[in-house]
């Protein structure tokens, strides 16, 4: 009985079939069952024109707004399973500041504890009293710093065990260039490391960096890292050809050196060759 009506043998028997088929049509154009409560009905934006559906849409801008979607995770179905949370991005910058901090505060911790009589021995870092608006003066003297002899982790530690307490408020540094060598000279690379190291209150609170005795090296240099590694302190850098030139910033009676920086200062400036007027 249903052979006639899917394989018809004569014209006769088709049209038969075709009486006995519902007139509604059995399928889709593929002849697929079609169940109308069963169809996905997708509607036209209705935001947009007909002509509009040419155009191309930018699937990547999209998918690219959505930030979490589109950074890589790791597997989120084992963080479920094991009860872990995702880790949340940092900012780059954000990082290396945490970083940078809990590193600071680890070396303080160490210059509190170990001993660190090698480096304060030497005497190339010391405070010596006060200026004329009553801020700390550290005294550096480059001639006794041996850069390629010392312990320059010690010295970092003792560094931070002397300034720590004075950059809470504002200071000053005067660096004594005077008679000093070439193996004196710390490396670019780990003047680089220790300014990235000390926190902005460093920098921040840093009124005035005295450079004593200077030479056409040390200001090439002075300006090539206060330009490039250390601009926050470009203009606190000051050159000064003799010791007397610091009166103005602060009292003779402040002020603690070693015996050679005088003799040298006189053998090339003479003595009494400057009045120091109003403190600035």
């Amino acid at each position: 009985v249903l052979m006639p009506l899917y394989f018809p043998r004569s014209i006769g028997e088709e049209r038969a079939a075709i009486l006995q088929l519902p007139s509604s049509g059995i399928g889709g154009a593929n002849g697929e069952p079609i169940y109308p409560d069963r169809q996905i009905r997708i509607i036209d934006n209705p935001q947009h024109h007909h002509e509009d559906d040419s155009s191309v849409i930018d699937l990547s801008s999209q998918l690219e707004a959505d930030s979490v979607f589109s950074q890589m995770q790791g597997d989120l179905d084992q963080q479920r399973l094991l009860g872990e949370r995702p880790v949340p991005t940092v900012d780059p910058f954000l990082a290396r500041e945490i970083h940078n901090k809990e590193r600071y505060e680890r070396l303080l911790r160490r210059a509190k504890t170990e001993d660190l009589s090698e480096v304060s021995g030497i005497g190339c870092l010391y405070q010596s009293g006060v200026d004329r608006f009553g801020r700390p003066v550290v005294v550096f003297v480059g001639k006794w710093f041996r850069f390629k002899d010392i312990n320059l982790d010690k010295a970092l530690l003792y560094l931070i065990f002397l300034l720590d307490p004075l950059v809470k408020g504002d200071y000053v540094i005067a660096y004594f260039h005077t008679l000093t060598s070439s193996a004196n000279y710390p490396s670019f690379a780990w003047l680089r490391e220790v300014y990235n190291i000390l926190p902005y209150k460093y920098k921040k609170n840093l009124k005035a960096f005295y450079v004593v005795h200077p030479t056409i090296w040390t200001k090439m240099m002075t300006w090539w890292f206060t330009t490039f590694m250390a601009p926050a302190i470009k203009q606190k850098v000051h050159s000064l050809s003799g010791v007397e030139y610091l009166y103005t910033a602060m009292s003779p009676s402040q002020l603690e050196i070693p015996a050679f920086i005088t003799e040298y200062d006189m053998t090339i400036n003479g003595i009494r060759y400057f009045q120091p007027g109003s403190a600035t």
